[in-house]
């Protein structure tokens, strides 16, 4: 027994020095990487990037090639992109569980962003769904430059007419995971009560609409100067956080849609119905678990009560943009955007963000086109 106590102290204090090895190694942070010289007799464009881990500052506007598509791509020259919490998590490194995909010690992939609106320059001899001068939406990797390419069977989906490029590349990440939230993990049904804690954010002015679309009776969670907004898009009841916490009401709702993580797992329960559903989208930040914290009480308090509570990750998807598109042109979704920045201010996008305290959607102007965004400020309905 004594060699069985004493293996198992062996292993306990192997597990610990792999676990800090580990915590090691994926928390590291490299030097910056140089950027690459364009290749000569390729086209030029200008791309934001990043070669280190790190806060805005190590974002660089750099010049690199002009991208070619293949058979099956489109290219697109990008009129506007718009900026989501992913871009910045990615930027970070964090969570550093992250970097299992991301890459170890610096981005394999320098490039950032994702939601863009533009116009189809050239396609593939393989594309048949979209053709040159389309204007287009949807989501791409490095989305921050003059051109990027994706394949016709992604995530693309040609721009509602009553769109702004602006308006439209604020769609894409932030409207999808409302959806999905919505619809496919929280199975809302019309006539249900549904509460959305953020209401005022990129994905929560998505969300409050949507949910209204889809015939439920809309709670939104918001600060004092938020409300008004809140409520012009369509919420039938709006809760001031810094005066109410929705958690000690006696309203029990079908469907709670978590944008913030700023209340205990146990402290939403008391307002879900016992059916319930909680799907969990954001959470606090941190180098570790950030808003995955959440998700792992959820998943460990799950069987052990009737309620449904976990995690949902976005999948990008052409036919949620067709629907995205078909609610624009119904009148029924209309984008919200904070701020409109110039190229240029990417880094001052970013830390706005940041901050936490945008209302809907902050974009950023890639290249001038004749329809735009005029001015910064609201762009709700």
């Amino acid at each position: 027994m004594a060699r069985i106590f004493r293996f198992m102290r062996i292993l306990f204090v192997l597990a610990l020095v792999a676990l800090g090895a580990f915590a090691l190694v994926i928390s590291h942070d490299s030097a910056c990487g140089e950027s690459p010289v364009a290749a000569n007799g390729s086209a030029p464009m200008k791309a934001w990037a990043y070669r280190c881990y790190g806060s805005a500052d190590v974002l660089k506007l750099e010049t690199l090639a002009k991208p070619l598509p293949a058979d099956d791509q489109i290219l697109v020259r990008v009129h506007a992109a718009s900026v989501n919490p992913l871009d910045w998590h990615y930027l970070h490194g964090t969570p550093y569980i992250m970097r299992m995909g991301s890459g170890i010690g610096a981005p394999e992939d320098p490039r950032l962003g994702v939601d863009f609106a533009g116009v189809v320059e050239a396609v593939g001899k393989d594309v048949k769904t979209f053709k040159p001068g389309d204007a287009v939406f949807g989501g791409a990797g490095g989305a921050f430059a003059d051109y990027v390419t994706v394949r016709q069977s992604r995530a693309l989906a040609l721009k509602p007419e009553r769109l702004t490029f602006e308006q439209a590349a604020a769609i894409p990440i932030a409207a999808i995971t409302a959806l999905q939230a919505l619809r496919d993990e929280g199975r809302l049904q019309p006539g249900q009560r549904v509460l959305v804690n953020g209401a005022s954010g990129g994905v929560g002015t998505f969300a409050v609409q949507i949910a209204k679309s889809l015939g439920a009776e809309v709670t939104g969670v918001c600060s004092t100067r938020n409300l008004d907004m809140v409520h012009s898009l369509g919420a039938d009841h709006v809760i001031d956080y810094t005066r109410e916490d929705f958690t000690r009401g006696d309203v029990r709702y079908d469907l709670i849609v978590d944008l913030v993580g700023n209340r205990g797992i146990g402290e939403i329960r008391r307002v879900l119905a016992a059916d319930g559903r909680l799907v969990i989208v954001g959470g606090p930040k941190g180098n570790w678990l950030g808003p995955m914290t959440g998700a792992l009480k959820a998943l460990a308090m799950s069987p052990f009560v009737d309620q449904q509570m976990g995690m949902m990750l976005a999948q990008m998807d052409q036919a949620d943009l067709v629907t995205l598109g078909e609610l624009v042109d119904a009148g029924r979704l209309t984008p919200v955007i904070d701020r409109v920045y110039p190229m240029q201010q990417l880094p001052q996008a970013i830390r706005y963000l940041e901050e936490g305290h945008a209302r809907g959607k902050v974009v950023v102007t890639i290249s001038e086109s004749d329809n735009r965004a005029t001015a910064n400020g609201d762009q709700s309905r």
